[in-house]
């Protein structure tokens, strides 16, 4: 990967962390939160419940019966409610009622009637006076059986004395349980709405870094994309995704600054320093008297290693157009088995002085829309790359192969294969392995400039090793449907 991406990658992954952290604040506050509201909720039934006991207190004594009725009658109630996603159909309330030593007077559950709960919290500190709130666990170990509770005092009026004195209270709970289902319900929608606003944003950013970048080029790409043959619909998409990875290459780069420049400058430093070393070397000696033989091999050597620097640098402009290039300048029907043929002629003599056989199997209707030219030096590089490769006397298959969707060119040698370490770096850029023949190390763009030829058309290279041994490069493009 390289640096630019990786600079690119880190600020997104950055801004994904963030929204993350923001999104697990927020869904981790809910529960206290919807607690708080719950709690709030029970505040008021028990007040009421207290209330209503009032009216018929006398002499310090409560009369429950009325209550008990009330809450009988309420527990065989149908009830039905659809709050948001969540369906109630019963009422979850824990009523009880104390006297004013915390005595139990009555229990909606009938099972603690007698019993003291003066050590409960809401209980004795509702008949304090202050507000007595409590949750409690029912079974031990178990967090989703607890239980929130909230008491009102009972109070017994007379006209000496209009505020009252606490006589009892009533303790009303509400499982937590209960409320589970809304906190559950907020958090998945929470992240769904997250998510969404996420990716929203991103594509808002990216479009809009995009603009700033190059805001008239982007359009332009696209424009270009529409007015070119419409051909098919996959083909018009991938060509629309072409220009949409173009785009967002420039706003990657932009935000990469200088890094991208610099590494290439530092790569093409790297590459053109052995040249420039054996031009230097040899013409230092060839200041010195030697025989003309030697002179010649010295003069040899310096022509070599200059159109070694010039292969590389116009490779190099030739790869770093292409990256450029949104979308294709011209579309026309083009034969991959004319393409195939051509790249054969024009490595006829490299061929030759290995006295390498290349044989070529076609389809004769293996045609696809694109450029001529580009898929001509995609094969050419291919077929350039497996000489290279090739052993003395060996054989070369070229095939082209028209299938239902697609159309493959593929090129065999049988030279010793592709290491397990290059798999998956043959196709980067400056990435070269040492010819068997030689020791030497080609510029490393013949693959790269392939791979961007591939994404222009809307298809792809991919190099690998041969069952029966030796390595096959192939390049699969889209076949449009008029063919």
């Amino acid at each position: 990967m390289s640096t630019r991406s990786r600079i690119f990658i880190g600020i997104f992954v950055v801004y994904l962390a963030a929204i993350g952290v923001l999104l697990y604040r927020v869904a981790a506050d809910f529960d206290p939160r919807y607690r708080e509201s719950a709690e709030e909720s029970l505040v008021d039934t028990a007040n009421l419940l207290a209330t209503l006991l009032e009216r018929r207190t006398y002499d310090g004594v409560i009369p429950t019966d009325e209550l008990e009725r009330t809450l009988a009658e309420l527990t065989r109630r149908p009830v039905y409610a659809r709050i948001f996603d969540i369906e109630k159909t019963r009422i979850d309330l824990h009523v009880y009622v104390t006297d004013r030593d915390g005595t139990v007077l009555f229990d909606s559950k009938g099972r603690d009637v007698g019993a003291n709960y003066l050590d409960w919290r809401d209980v004795s500190r509702t008949l304090e006076g202050a507000y007595g709130a409590r949750t409690t666990v029912v079974v031990p170990n178990d967090p989703n059986s607890a239980v929130m509770y909230v008491g009102a005092p009972i109070r017994e009026r007379t006209a000496a004395n209009p505020t009252g004195d606490i006589v009892g209270m009533v303790g009303v709970g509400k499982p937590i349980a209960s409320i589970r289902p809304f906190i559950v319900n907020a958090r998945e929608k929470l992240l769904l709405v997250g998510v969404i606003s996420t990716a929203g944003f991103a594509l808002l950013m990216v479009f809009a870094t995009v603009w700033l970048v190059r805001p008239f080029g982007f359009v332009r790409d696209v424009w270009r994309t529409l007015a070119r043959d419409p051909g098919s619909i996959g083909s018009f998409g991938r060509r629309l995704v072409h220009a949409l990875r173009t785009a967002f290459a420039d706003m990657r780069d932009a935000l990469a600054g200088r890094s991208y420049v610099d590494q290439y400058v530092q790569t093409l430093t790297h590459e053109l320093k052995s040249p420039l070393a054996a031009i230097r070397g040899a013409a230092e000696l060839l200041r010195e008297p030697m025989p003309e033989k030697a002179r010649a091999r010295f003069a040899g050597n310096i022509e070599e290693q200059v159109e070694r620097a010039q292969t590389l640098i116009d490779r190099l402009l030739e790869l770093s157009g292409l990256e450029r290039r949104a979308a294709l300048d011209k579309s026309e029907p083009v034969s991959l088995v004319q393409a195939a043929y051509a790249a054969r002629d024009e490595l006829a003599t490299l061929a030759a002085q290995k006295e390498i056989e290349i044989a070529i199997t076609a389809d004769a209707n293996a045609t696809v829309h694109g450029d001529a030219f580009l898929l001509q030096r995609a094969a050419a590089n291919l077929l350039a790359n497996a000489i290279d490769f090739a052993p003395r006397f060996s054989k070369i298959d070229i095939a082209v192969r028209a299938l239902k969707k697609h159309v493959e060119l593929t090129v065999r040698d049988r030279g010793p294969g592709l290491p397990e370490y290059a798999r998956d770096r043959v196709f980067e850029k400056f990435f070269s392995l040492a010819r068997p023949d030689s020791g030497r190390k080609s510029t490393g763009l013949g693959l790269a400039l392939v791979k961007e030829v591939a994404a222009l058309h809307g298809g792809a290279a991919k190099l690998a090793n041969h069952p029966d041994g030796g390595a096959v490069a192939t390049l699969t493009l889209p076949r449009p449907k008029s063919t």
